[in-house]
């Protein structure tokens, strides 16, 4: 391992924690809770315009765009089609479909609004079962157990579009 690797992924064993025989609640918000942190580290010790840079000329991608786009995708499937909340996206729309990625801009609010999505979205898991409820517009009805599923196949995808943006910015790799 280069050591470049070794350092930045120092301790990288710590997120994943959870018994691999555990129940089904606590293996999925255990490997949803290892997802967020993966990607914190993804992001961490970079500057404000690391996380803007687009790394992959053209494409509009950027780690501070993943953050943004995270946090309005646990925003939908969770406060607004299970809770039910009339909460609409922060960052994109029907006219600016791409507002996550091409308004990417304010570092501690565009972390801010993830992080307390976060903790939006681990509170409700943790007070309902998960056979709760919802509906979405477009997948009909769904249950909190397949929004988790969903959420950290969202975080893997976003994780290796992290991976290469962050070897761009500074050599950085994951393990």
């Amino acid at each position: 391992m280069s050591p470049r690797r070794a350092e930045l992924y120092a301790g990288d064993e710590s997120r994943f924690t959870t018994d691999a025989t555990a129940d089904e609640r606590t293996i999925l918000t255990g490997m949803l809770a290892a997802q967020r942190r993966t990607f914190e580290m993804k992001c961490a010790g970079l500057t404000g315009e690391q996380l803007r840079s687009r790394a992959v000329e053209p494409s509009t991608l950027s780690l501070l765009g993943l953050v943004r786009h995270l946090t309005d995708v646990e925003r939908r499937w969770v406060r607004m089609d299970l809770a039910g909340e009339d909460a609409g996206p922060l960052y994109s729309s029907p006219e600016h479909p791409d507002g996550d990625f091409e308004g990417a801009g304010d570092v501690e609010a565009d972390w801010d609004a993830w992080r307390e999505q976060v903790a939006f979205t681990t509170k409700y898991i943790e007070a309902n079962d998960l056979d709760a409820g919802g509906r979405d517009h477009w997948r009909g009805p769904l249950t909190l157990r397949w929004v988790i599923a969903h959420l950290i196949e969202e975080y893997a995808r976003h994780l290796g579009h992290a991976d290469l943006l962050r070897e761009r910015i500074d050599g950085s790799v994951g393990l």
